[in-house]
This record gives C-alpha cells, sequence and structure tokens, in this order.
C-alpha cells in the first residue's frame, strides 16, 4: 500500500517505504529555490557587536570624549581608549565562542528521515523541497509545513505555535507547520513550503527562547548598572551646577566634569559579564557541550537539585536482553517469534523494541494496524495477519503466575515487559489500559549497564551539596536498585501513579521523594514545578519526549546529545558526546566563573563609590577637583581594567553564594569607596594646604594613593581564594605598581599624566595617606567577611 493511503484511524497500517519525489525530481526543485541560510544558536556578528559598543556606558563615555576633545585636553580624553579596548577585547572572544558553538552545533542540528526514490533517507532541513515526503517519529521535529497523507496516534507539541500548552492531536489531510514536535505516534506528510516562506526560517531558538529571559544574576547586575546610571545623571548634574555657579573657565570645567562623571561608570563591567558567559561556552563546546543559553553558566553554579531519567543518565541508553520467560503452556519459541514479529514490524523503535529486534531478528510483516508506545499509557500495539501483539509494563496485563518473578526481577534492577495477544483487531480509540480478555504469553527482561564514571560523578555532585532525585517511567523496584548502584540515598522510594495533587502536599512529597517510578511526563513536570515552589534551583537531565515537559519547566535543561531531537531543542545545555560525567565539570567551571565576575563587579563599584564620595565632598568645593582625567584612566587601568580580565578568566576556589549578589557588593564597594575616597581627599589637602605644595604635587599624592589602595582591595579580594592565586595576584599587583613607579621615573610620561617628580614630601604625604586607607580597608574588609559568615551556609 502506497503512504498516501493510510486511513485516517488510529489503528491504520503501517505506511511502506515506497513513494515520495524521485532524486531527480528533489534536485530540479532545489535548484529551482534559494538555499535557505543554516541558522545558527549562536548570537549573530550583528548582535555580538551591538552588544559590546551599542551601551549606554559607551554613549555616555563617548560625550564626554567629544567634548573634552572639543574644548579640553586631548590627553584626558585618554578613556576613549578604553571603549576601544573593551569593545574589542568582547568582541574577539564572543566571536571565538560563536564560532567554537556554530561547529558543535552542526553535530546535533536536525534532520528529516525523507522518503526520496521509494527509500528513507535522512536530510538536513536545507535539502527538503516541496512534494517531499517526511516520515515522523516520536520526538522529530516538524522541519517544514505540510499536509498529513498517513498517520497513527500522531499527536503534536504546538506550544511554539499556539501557546497551547497540551499535545494536538492529528489526522489525515490535516495542515501542520514548522515549529511542532512529535509528543506520540507515527506519520508522514507532503511538504507545502520550506526555507522563508514556511515557519522553518524561525526555527531557530524559538523553541527555548520562551524558556529564561534573563537570569537573576543578570537582573541583579541591571539593576545595579540602572542605578549607576541614576547616579551618574544625579550626581553630574550637582558636579555641572556647582562649576557654573562658581564660573569656572572652559576648560577647567570640562576637565572636572568629566574626571568625576567618567570615573561613575563600570566601563568594564558590562563587557566582563559578557565576556565571562562567553569564555564559560567556548570551554563548555570544548569539552563536547553545547550551551544554547549563555546564561545556563550561572544555573550551572546556583543547581542544587538535579533531577535525572535513569535510562540514558544513569545507565547506557542501549540496553539488552538477557532473559525471556514463557506463561504456563506457552512455548519459548513462539514467545521469541511474536517479540521478533512486533518489533519488526513496529513503525517507531524506542530503546526496548530495538534490543528486543537485536535479540530476536525477524522479517517485518504488514501492519494491520498499530498503537505507538506513549509514556502516558506504558503499552504499545501492533495488528499482525491473525492477532493483534500487545507490550508493555507487567502492571497492564494480568500476569498470574508470572507476577512473582516480574517483581523479583524488577527489585534486581531489571526492566521487565509483558507480552500479550488478542483477536480483536487493534483499538481505534485506546484507553489508559489495553483491552480486556488479553492472553499473556510471557515476559522479556531487559538489563541495563551503568554508565563508566557516574558512581564517581554521583559522589562528587552530592559533595557538591546537589541534591539527587530519580524520576523514571520504570517500576520503582527497578529505579531504585540502580539507583542504589550509583549511590544515591533511597531515602524516599515512590510510585509515580500515587502523586498528589499540585499543591502543598506535592510540594512536600517532591521535597522527600529521592525515586519516583512509573512517573508520566506530566507528573515530571509537576514534580520539578513543586521543587521550585519550594524554592529550589532545579536542573533536568533528560533526553527523551517523556522528559520534555521537566525539561521545559525547569531552570536549567540539560539534553543528551543522542536524545530526541524535541528534547534538544529545549534544552539549555545539551551535552553532545552524552556523557554526564561531564556535569561536575561543567558545575565547577560554573562556580569558578561567577565566583570570579563577583569579585570584579565589587571593583568597580568601588571606583563608582569612590567617585560619588569625591564628587559630593571636594566637587562641589572651591578647591581643585583632586584627579584629572587622565589620572582616573591610569589608575583605573593599573588597579581594575588589567587585574579584572585576568581574574575574571583565572581558576579560583572558595565559596559562590548565588543569593543577595548586589547587597554582597554594595556592603563591600561602598565603605572600601568612602574609606578611599577619604584617604585620597585628605592626601590632597594634606599636601596642598599644610605642606602649601602646588596642585600638580597634591594632585601626584592623591593618584599615588589611590594606585596603592586599589592594589591592596585586588589582593584583599582574593584572600579568601587559593594560596597558589592570592601569590599570583599579589605578584601581579607588584608588576603594575613597578609599572606605575616607572611612569613616576619617566620624564616624558610625567610630562603626558601631568604628574611630578617624586620628592621626600611627596612620598611621605603618599604613605601617609595610603597607610591610614590601607588600615582602614583591613578594617572594614574584616567586618564584611565576619557579617558574611553569619548570612548562612554556602
Amino acid at each position: 500500500m502506497q503512504l498516501g493511503q493510510a486511513p485516517e484511524q488510529a489503528g491504520s497500517p503501517r505506511p511502506s517505504a515506497s513513494g515520495g519525489l524521485s532524486e531527480r525530481q528533489a534536485a530540479e526543485r532545489l535548484a529551482q529555490r534559494a538555499q535557505t541560510p543554516r541558522e545558527h544558536p549562536s548570537r549573530s556578528y550583528t548582535s555580538i557587536v551591538r552588544a559590546n559598543v551599542l551601551t549606554v556606558f559607551n554613549a555616555i563615555l563617548a560625550g564626554f570624549g567629544a567634548v573634552t576633545l572639543a574644548f579640553g585636553d586631548w590627553r584626558d580624553a585618554l578613556f576613549l581608549g578604553i571603549i576601544v579596548a573593551n569593545s574589542g577585547i568582547g568582541i574577539t572572544q564572543e566571536v571565538r565562542a560563536k564560532r567554537a558553538l556554530d561547529r558543535i552545533s552542526l553535530l546535533i542540528s536536525p534532520n528529516a528521515t525523507v522518503v526520496r526514490g521509494g527509500a528513507p533517507r535522512p536530510l538536513p532541513v536545507g535539502e527538503i523541497v516541496p512534494g517531499d515526503l517526511v516520515r515522523l517519529e516520536p520526538g522529530n521535529q516538524v522541519l517544514a509545513d505540510g499536509h498529513l497523507v498517513a498517520c497513527s496516534e500522531l499527536r503534536l507539541d504546538e506550544s511554539i505555535l499556539s501557546g497551547e500548552s497540551e499535545p494536538q492531536a492529528r489526522t489525515v489531510g490535516e495542515e501542520i507547520r514548522s515549529g511542532s514536535f512529535v509528543v506520540e505516534g507515527t506519520g508522514a506528510y507532503e511538504v507545502t513550503a520550506v526555507g522563508r516562506d514556511s515557519f522553518a526560517a524561525r526555527l531557530t531558538g524559538q523553541a527555548r527562547s520562551f524558556r529564561h529571559p534573563r537570569s537573576p544574576l543578570e537582573r541583579a547586575i541591571n539593576r545595579l548598572l540602572y542605578a549607576l546610571v541614576a547616579l551618574v545623571v544625579v550626581l553630574g548634574a550637582l558636579l555641572g551646577y556647582s562649576l557654573y555657579h562658581r564660573h569656572a573657565p572652559l576648560h577647567t570645567a570640562v576637565a572636572t566634569s568629566a574626571a568625576g562623571v567618567v570615573s561613575l561608570i563600570p566601563e568594564g563591567l558590562v563587557v566582563l559579564v559578557s565576556l565571562t558567559y562567553a569564555v564559560a561556552a567556548m570551554r563548555m563546546a570544548r569539552r563536547g557541550v553545547l550551551a544554547q543559553q549563555l546564561n545556563a553558566i550561572e544555573s550551572l553554579a546556583s543547581v542544587d537539585t538535579l533531577c535525572v531519567d535513569k535510562t540514558g543518565t544513569l545507565t547506557e541508553s542501549a540496553s539488552r536482553v538477557i532473559e525471556v520467560l514463557t506463561a504456563p503452556g506457552v512455548s519459548k519459541e513462539r514467545l521469541q517469534e511474536l517479540l521478533g514479529a512486533l518489533a519488526a514490524s513496529a513503525s517507531a523503535q524506542n530503546a526496548a523494541l530495538a534490543a528486543i529486534a537485536r535479540a530476536f531478528p525477524a522479517q517485518g510483516r504488514p501492519a494491520l494496524g498499530e498503537i505507538p508506545f506513549s509514556s502516558a499509557r506504558r503499552w504499545s500495539a501492533v495488528g499482525l495477519s491473525a492477532e493483534t501483539v500487545f507490550l508493555g509494563a507487567p502492571e497492564r496485563f494480568s500476569l498470574d503466575s508470572l507476577q512473582d518473578v516480574a517483581a523479583e526481577r524488577q527489585r534486581q534492577g531489571r526492566r521487565v515487559l509483558a507480552l500479550a495477544v488478542g483477536a480483536e483487531p487493534v483499538p481505534e480509540r485506546p484507553g489508559e489500559m489495553p483491552p480486556p480478555g488479553l492472553a499473556t504469553l510471557g515476559l522479556v527482561v531487559l538489563a541495563e549497564e551503568l554508565r563508566p564514571g557516574i558512581v564517581e560523578t554521583i559522589a562528587f555532585l552530592r559533595r557538591e551539596g546537589v541534591e539527587l532525585k530519580v524520576l523514571s517511567g520504570d517500576a520503582p523496584e527497578t529505579v531504585a536498585a540502580i539507583a542504589r548502584d550509583v549511590g544515591i540515598p533511597l531515602q524516599s522510594v515512590n510510585d509515580g501513579t500515587s502523586m498528589p495533587a499540585p499543591g502543598s502536599e506535592l510540594v512536600d512529597f517532591a521535597t522527600r521523594a529521592t525515586i519516583v517510578g512509573r512517573i508520566s511526563p506530566e507528573g515530571k513536570r509537576a514534580f520539578v514545578e513543586a521543587l521550585q515552589a519550594a524554592g529550589r534551583y532545579v536542573a533536568m537531565v533528560g533526553d527523551g519526549v517523556n522528559d520534555v515537559p521537566a525539561l521545559k519547566s525547569s531552570r536549567l535543561a540539560i539534553a543528551q546529545g543522542s536524545g530526541t531531537q524535541m528534547a534538544r531543542s529545549v534544552a539549555d545545555l545539551v551535552l553532545v558526546s552524552g556523557d554526564f560525567d561531564s556535569v561536575p565539570t561543567l558545575i565547577g567551571e560554573g562556580r569558578r566563573a561567577l565566583r570570579n565576575l563577583q569579585r570584579v563587579t565589587k571593583l568597580y563599584v568601588t571606583k563608582s563609590a569612590f567617585a560619588a564620595f569625591l564628587i559630593i565632598t571636594i566637587g562641589t568645593s572651591s578647591d581643585a577637583y583632586p584627579l584629572l582625567p587622565r589620572h582616573l584612566t591610569l589608575a583605573a587601568s593599573l588597579t581594575i581594567g588589567i587585574p579584572t580580565f585576568f581574574l575574571a578568566l583565572a581558576p579560583s576556589s572558595g565559596r559562590w553564594r548565588p543569593e543577595r549578589f548586589v547587597r554582597s557588593v554594595a556592603r563591600f564597594a561602598v565603605p572600601a569607596g568612602v574609606v578611599l575616597g577619604t584617604g585620597v581627599i585628605a592626601g590632597y589637602l594634606f599636601a596642598l594646604h599644610d605642606l602649601d605644595l602646588s596642585v600638580p604635587y597634591a594632585r601626584t599624592v592623591a593618584v599615588t594613593t589611590l594606585v596603592a589602595c586599589g592594589f591592596y582591595l585586588v589582593i584583599a579580594l582574593e584572600a579568601e581564594g587559593s594560596w597558589r592565586r592570592s601569590t599570583l595576584v599579589a605578584g601581579m599587583c607588584a608588576v603594575l605598581a613597578g609599572a606605575y613607579v616607572a611612569a613616576l621615573l619617566t620624564p616624558a610620561t610625567r610630562r603626558f599624566f601631568e604628574l611630578t617628580a617624586l620628592d621626600l614630601g611627596t612620598i611621605a604625604t603618599a604613605l601617609l595617606a595610603s597607610a591610614a586607607s590601607i588600615g582602614a580597608l583591613a578594617l572594614c574588609g574584616f567586618t564584611v567577611r565576619v557579617s558574611q559568615s553569619t548570612d548562612g551556609p554556602p
């Protein structure tokens, strides 16, 4: 029978392999239409450039730079180089990350099974043409628009297109659109529109773009940046009014306003955030992990609960038949013959059917009807010439004398399926249970091998404080046996069929349970949502269609590279190599990146707090401003710009606390900025009035004090890190301090930065102001660490 002749009912015969376009027809149609450029999961080059160049802070810096070049000293516009350097570094690293992500995404790009010349073959979306006949199986992505010519119990997830969360049943003749996924059943459709003429042009990212807009850390940093923008506006206006009221000369007003406002801006922070995410994504790509959400690195650092499926995560995806058990009066040969015929005739192969097909190879028979396997029903059926064969979970059938042996095999960690036959045709409208009156012929027992290194992986996650929960459609006894073997505590083993309804009882159930068997796809979703309602930061690892609802609901979705197209499309991270043991490395990578980002953010906000203090105190007075814009550029580059670039990407140790990010930064930066500003102003005014030094000499004292205290803050932030990292940071600060001293000793750089040669009065004043400020900073830093240690466990 031709593929397009299948009837509409659920128990329709399996479509044959014949039909479709010939290779010549397909080649002609492909040549007639323009090739659609392959979409990539990463950002476009235009988006990368725009994100690194067109920022609010760059606009403010560019504006003050233009005013300085027009009305001030061109040397005070040195901060414009920071825009170029930051943007160049950010663009370069993000482009490198994009190329790495694009290369690895090729390994998991979706293909369609297209019938050409009567034979099915996998083809990428770019080679599909109108008129092609495309087959559908559970987990497949619909890659082009078309109308159904055959289907069997076909249900599509069209949430991307319509917002409807429930899978929709589709029948022959109905139109289907690209962007949907096959949840259940099989089918075939004839393509009517591809490329720019269809929804396929919008596929990239749509399956996952609705999930997590901005992460909590990104929102926290954005709030921080918005507050700083408001501070720039208010204090800039205050400084401008003060200069206007004092009738300051234009040259002085430009230099003072640029020094005050520009130093308020954390010019490198935005770049470092995107740089941290991009470099982390690139490092993950080198380990065979595709980051489809750049902020997934934050979720990796914040995960405290990890929900995993059993098959494909704890155990190998492929299983094997180790035993067949017959019912009384049934020969083993008949049982094996029916198992082989069922596996060969089924239109969609899952892991169990593939294992049965390998164990009992047989010639496929024409199917008179079929009900594909469903995770909700937990059984399937195929109509053969003389009888209808059913295969599914043991509890769906009457086992009689086989009941005890099935339970025993499940307690041993084996997967058990029952095979039954009936004389009636395949039901047109299958229910939750198979039809009554079936004769159970026997059991088939499957064994799964533990993944290599899974025991060590579980041990690492538990040491890191990550709680593991196993959600599986297999029997609870089977799941518990595997969980015990890999080292997951069996605190509470439960049957998913008895889960409470959503509410407080389900929240209690989810937080208490460690093993849940016989759980449906919607049950997994409800379980994950209940954990999140309890305040957990939940990651979900899965590879099948039945895991997709839970993957969508989790804060971090991780899919196996060997999983279904649907699971891979909704995932934040795809383990292209399929190695679950890479997850600990990823968590370590995430926590390293976030620890570093929190530390460098403290330095940038300290600079802003310092600048605000200077404007409020001396900026509104009649004294000359203690720092020129070029002084601030020099000091910020040596104590913040260069160190943070390396610290943000360097290895690190210590605690990472995802909560209270802004509070933690503010509690360090505000007192540190005030103390630092007090020391700089005190040294400057002492040199200017008490020692009666000229303004250039007093400014040299201020710059030297600022640089010395800045180096101390960098070293102080690394006090909680490893001894090796602290030593390296101290060495880097020593080198940069040497560079500053060299700038003071070199006449050309002294003239450029308008600094003075060191004399006894300048050195003594600078050392005294630096020592007093560093002492106050040390006391302030000790207070912050003690108060933070009482906030709770890391």
